[in-house]
């Protein structure tokens, strides 16, 4: 027995208090996820408790091996359990890491933390995207997935730049363990939104047996049973696997960048206070790019490509000029690049066909996870051999290379497209002859 959600006779994406309960659960969960004011400053933390650089860099890498190595695992638990305990679960984690962040600062205890923090990261992800999509399905407005998406992640980016001017008076109060506290409090906030979440998944052999309201185990095999089936999806469907590439593909490397911008900006030669001013510019920019998802859907493969490589140009002349002007630039393509991010997650929930869809998603969050491990080594190379400015700059090619791909897919489709439109003429105008052949005395 699988789990699929059951589509609601009557409904529409105009339909009312379903879809709104909904999409505002996720805007807030979304919010409050990111609204944790110890992101601006744990890398004090760690520094003021006598942590060296070697030993900062060890927990980011501990945290990024974390989501890689429970990704997978915990996206096929997600298809086999209820998303939303998922849900709920993580932030709880997150919670506990904070609290041992602040109570006992040691590495060891930082260490527990991100590994906690990893965890809470992999459970989420794939379960939300799948929750979301599905419930949106099932009311009929699946085509507003993009819209609504791209709206919880401007809300994520809002939310981080009103915890940034609001860390320095938490911690001017009370140091780190107010800022601890208010991040605690953050995290069981969003586990208590995430109960408000709907979700509807019945067997896909029949209604009578369905979740109704509450979570269910699928009998069977369990989440090793739905891990195969996802897998097996991606192996064969073509679309699928096309998909799975093109989210780390542009995902990956802006979202590394993003931890080098405010040494991009210092490199400007703006004054050190300023730099914050000149990060909320960029952030606002990722904020439109979200924003704008439901116009952009729109958007072709062509359009696509486009979209890339317009952000691609943006990024490296924005970070060559090497001035405050230029981090205008920087700004729109990271505008474009939030934007491309969101359709291509929303082009991967729409080849999803089978219940593995929080595993497929979770797929596609591994090749991402990998991928930014892969650009923070190589840019810790580029970066110490050259400037910043410079290494962004080379950073833009992925994207002109993946854009000159689509361009070439798309290409390849229309063609196909216009020749099976002239099969398809030639086969009426032979059966038009024959017709009035036989048509004749």
């Amino acid at each position: 027995m699988t789990l699929s959600p059951a589509r609601v006779p009557g409904t529409g994406p105009g339909s009312g208090p379903a879809v709104r309960r909904l999409t505002a659960t996720l805007y807030g969960y979304a919010f409050l996820d990111d609204f944790v004011l110890l992101y601006p400053v744990y890398a004090l933390l760690f520094s003021d408790t006598g942590l060296t650089v070697w030993q900062i860099s060890s927990l980011f890498c501990l945290w990024s091996l974390t989501g890689v190595l429970l990704e997978i695992p915990s996206g096929a638990w997600a298809d086999a359990v209820s998303r939303r305990l998922l849900l709920w679960f993580g932030p709880l984690l997150t919670a506990a890491g904070f609290t041992l962040w602040v109570l006992a600062p040691s590495y060891w205890a930082f260490a527990i933390g991100f590994v906690l923090w990893g965890a809470k990261g992999a459970l989420g992800s794939g379960a939300l995207e799948a929750l979301v999509y599905e419930e949106l399905d099932r009311l009929g407005a699946a085509d507003r997935y993009a819209a609504v998406m791209g709206r919880a992640r401007a809300a994520g980016l809002v939310a981080v730049m009103a915890a940034i001017p609001l860390a320095g008076p938490v911690y001017a109060f009370g140091g780190y363990p107010a800022v601890g506290l208010a991040s605690v409090l953050a995290c069981l906030l969003t586990a208590a939104t995430a109960t408000r979440f709907p979700e509807h998944r019945e067997p896909a052999d029949g209604p009578g047996e369905g979740l109704g309201e509450g979570p269910e185990v699928a009998p069977g095999g369990g989440w090793t049973r739905t891990l195969r089936a996802g897998l097996a999806e991606a192996r064969g469907n073509r679309s699928v696997r096309g998909a799975l590439l093109l989210v780390p593909a542009v995902t990956a490397v802006w979202g590394a960048l993003d931890e080098y911008t405010p040494l991009l900006v210092r490199d400007t030669g703006v004054a050190e206070s300023a730099v914050p001013n000149w990060l909320l510019l960029i952030w606002a920019g990722a904020t439109v790019g979200g924003l704008l998802a439901g116009a952009g859907r729109r958007l072709g493969t062509g359009g696509f490509a486009g979209l890339l490589a317009v952000s691609a140009v943006a990024l490296a002349a924005g970070a060559w000029v090497r001035t405050p002007a230029g981090i205008g630039l920087v700004a729109l393509s990271f505008c474009g690049f939030q934007l491309a991010s969101v359709l291509a997650d929303a082009r991967l929930q729409d080849r999803i066909g089978g219940t593995g869809r929080a595993t497929l998603t979770s797929v596609a969050g591994v090749g991402t996870d990998l991928t930014t491990i892969a650009v923070y080594g190589a840019y810790g190379v580029i970066g110490s051999a050259t400037t910043h400015g410079a290494a962004f700059a080379l950073f833009a090619v992925p994207y002109l290379v993946t854009a000159a791909l689509l361009a070439a897919v798309g290409k390849r489709a229309v063609g196909k497209r216009a020749a099976g439109k002239r099969a398809a003429g030639k086969k009426a105008a032979r059966a038009a002859r024959t017709s009035g052949s036989r048509a004749r005395p």
